[in-house]
């Protein structure tokens, strides 16, 4: 019990001196606080501090579409003899890293949402929903070709493709949903996942680190065009905002600034209740879904009450806690299934889906004059779901374009599952 409390006050508190080493050394500032808590996640989960549950646990957390195995029974599957005792302590563990995040994100969306100033948004979000419609067209390109490719070498690989379009619409969501529908094995489910955590963990390292100058140097800029009547003090403001806010967390423990905030975020836990309350009146809707999509209701709206935008720091906290979400969430990313070669051609398959539908978005945006902070938020909002959202947009320097990506990562989640059980049943007719 006390390893637990400890790791959740590890979670919650460790992005404390993540933003202290930024704060204190330039050389961590440039590296950035989310980047080190990618880092530190990873290396947590592949270096036997956090125990591994066995295949046979990972199997029935996956079939039954679940984080973590009831406590009462676990006991009877142990006592039984389906699973190891071991497997005990790694179920704990799945609890805690799945009870922090729900409670992360919940908390940390309305809080990013407060201080955005929606009506320049949709001055500023140009031809964002243009990428978002070049993405999603990449996407099922990529994926129907990949299937021609692999359709011998992989069994059941239009249930594999109809995950992947699901997965890269929505993000795991749609991908753990989609596995029930389609009734897909298992062990291809365990691995395309896994697989999909290592290369994405790897490529939003990239994003957040050399991407914005990558992609910049490729795609059109992004105009922060404020208007003709604005004057060049205006201007210079909006310049300030979007180049320091992002990560300056100094002085959130003012108490001019401190309480404000903490009303920010009862606010936001208010937020979260009426989100789960609405999940309950939706039983038709994937609980996570209607959640997020209320919460991210709210939190716009909040946005328009000048009060509530002007709050300092509310941004910071939210990101506080998204760099706690990535802490967690890094930590469950095991990479030694990579080298198991009986799932070659699987992890070929969605490392090609992967790469083509970001090259074959990144040659449309190109050819559309789409901007570089547009394709790389929309990518992200499809790819990873709105919870990154934010991390790239802080790497990009530019809340303007986190709506957009909010926008994208939502509909895809919106559309991800039918999409993928049509191209599930569609691919196999090829």
């Amino acid at each position: 019990m006390i390893n637990l409390i400890v790791l959740i006050v590890f979670y919650v508190t460790f992005p404390l001196f993540l933003i202290w080493l930024t704060i204190k050394y330039p050389f961590f500032k440039k590296i950035g606080a989310i980047v080190m808590a990618y880092g530190i996640g990873i290396i947590i989960a592949n270096v036997g501090i956090l125990p591994k549950g066995s295949d046979a646990f990972r199997e029935d957390t996956i079939t039954k579409n679940r984080a973590f195995i009831p406590k009462s029974e676990i006991v009877e599957m142990v006592a039984a003899g389906i699973l190891p005792e071991s497997d005990i302590k790694a179920n704990n563990v799945a609890s805690i890293q799945d009870s922090v995040q729900t409670a992360i994100l919940p908390l940390a969306i309305p809080l990013i949402l407060f201080s955005l100033n929606v009506r320049r948004w949709l001055r500023f979000s140009g031809k964002g929903f243009l990428s978002m419609a070049l993405a999603l067209f990449s996407v099922m390109i990529i994926v129907a070709t990949g299937y021609l490719i692999w359709r011998d070498k992989i069994p059941e690989c239009e249930k594999i493709g109809g995950m992947l379009i699901g997965l890269y619409t929505g993000g795991t969501v749609n991908l753990a949903s989609l596995a029930l529908a389609l009734d897909v094995e298992p062990n291809a489910f365990i691995m395309t996942n896994t697989y999909d955590m290592i290369v994405g963990a790897f490529v939003i390292m990239f994003f957040i680190t050399l991407g914005p100058t990558f992609f910049r140097w490729l795609l059109p800029p992004f105009k922060r065009n404020v208007g003709q009547s604005d004057d060049s003090i205006e201007f210079e403001r909006v310049r300030l905002e979007v180049t320091e806010e992002f990560d300056d967390f100094t002085g959130m423990f003012r108490k001019n600034i401190l309480l404000p905030l903490l009303g920010a975020l009862g606010l936001a836990i208010l937020i979260f209740g009426v989100g789960f309350v609405v999940s309950l009146m939706l039983p038709g809707v994937p609980q996570l879904v209607s959640v997020i999509l209320t919460i991210t209701t709210f939190g716009i709206a909040a946005s328009f009450i000048t009060r509530i935008r002007n709050i300092k720091k509310t941004f910071q906290l939210g990101m506080y806690l998204i760099i706690a979400f990535s802490l967690v969430i890094s930590s469950r990313c095991d990479l030694s299934v990579i080298f198991q070669a009986k799932y070659l051609s699987l992890v070929m398959y969605v490392t090609y889906s992967y790469f083509g539908s970001l090259i074959l978005h990144l040659f449309l945006s190109w050819v559309f004059r789409v901007n570089a902070d547009d394709y790389l938020i929309t990518t992200t909002g499809f790819v990873y779901s709105p919870p990154f959202v934010p991390i790239v947009a802080a790497a990009l320097k530019n809340k303007d374009v986190i709506l957009t990506g909010l926008a994208t990562g939502i509909l895809g989640w919106i559309i991800g599952n039918y999409l993928g059980v049509a191209f599930g049943m569609w691919l196999d007719k090829l």
